[in-house]
């Protein structure tokens, strides 16, 4: 039977294998990306999103327990390294990086889904703990809500509180025209005392911050109303 459709990023520098494998997980009704850039896997993990990654250890500049910690820096998804080495230190060291299985090379096929199915299963399926993510996607702007950093195209900055309190409040309605009244309690306890201007303030000075992101008119002044976050791409 098909799985679901969770995406699946594959890093692995052979053409050849990664295509096979890309192949047999498609079958399965996996949707699959490949890192076109093995210097830039963090990136393009961020520009995929995906739900699982299949990491290389020996890649052509940094290492995969290099990208894994990488990744772990943003994300918990799922990593599973695929490796000729097959010494049980390197597994020790894929596990102490940040990975959650290992496949040593040359790998039966069915192995390598069966491993893909049982993570995917532990992660969002039936064996899966709850847990709040760390980070939220609004476009291609996203938000590390572990440490009050935003990332848009490359770039990054450091927020204060309630300047990353705002913009989480706005991403979290990606789009849509949220009320001044919902932004004030997002950010106030006891809005009673809160100036309305106050909140203007706030406004001003996020939209600073993401300028220096390159991110000019990102929020939307709505008469009356409230504020809109409009960033490019879907709220995930």
């Amino acid at each position: 039977m098909p799985g679901p459709r969770y995406r699946i990023m594959v890093v692995e520098d052979d053409d050849k294998l990664a295509a096979i494998l890309s192949d047999e997980l498609a079958r399965f009704g996996y949707d699959v990306v490949r890192a076109v850039d093995p210097d830039r896997v963090k990136e393009e993990f961020v520009a995929h999103r995906p739900d699982l990654v299949l990491l290389d250890i020996n890649l052509p500049r940094y290492d995969g327990f290099y990208w894994c910690r990488q990744i772990r820096t943003i994300s918990k998804v799922p990593i599973i390294f695929i490796s000729a080495r097959s010494d049980d230190m390197d597994q020790v060291r894929a596990l102490e990086n940040g990975g959650d299985d290992y496949i040593t090379k040359p790998f039966n096929l069915e192995l390598a889904v069966a491993k893909v199915q049982s993570a995917i299963r532990r992660a969002y399926g039936e064996y899966a703990i709850a847990a709040e993510t760390q980070v939220l996607w609004a476009g291609e702007l996203w938000l590390d809500k572990s440490r009050n950093r935003v990332h848009y195209q490359g770039r990054e900055v450091e927020l204060a509180p309630k300047e990353f309190r705002l913009l989480l409040a706005l991403a979290q309605r990606h789009g849509q025209i949220v009320e001044r009244d919902e932004l004030l309690e997002a950010l106030w306890d006891d809005v009673d005392f809160v100036d309305d201007n106050t909140l203007t303030v706030n406004v001003a000075r996020l939209r600073r911050r993401l300028k220096e992101l390159g991110l000019e008119d990102a929020i939307e002044t709505k008469r009356g109303q409230g504020y809109r976050l409009v960033v490019g791409g879907e709220l995930r």
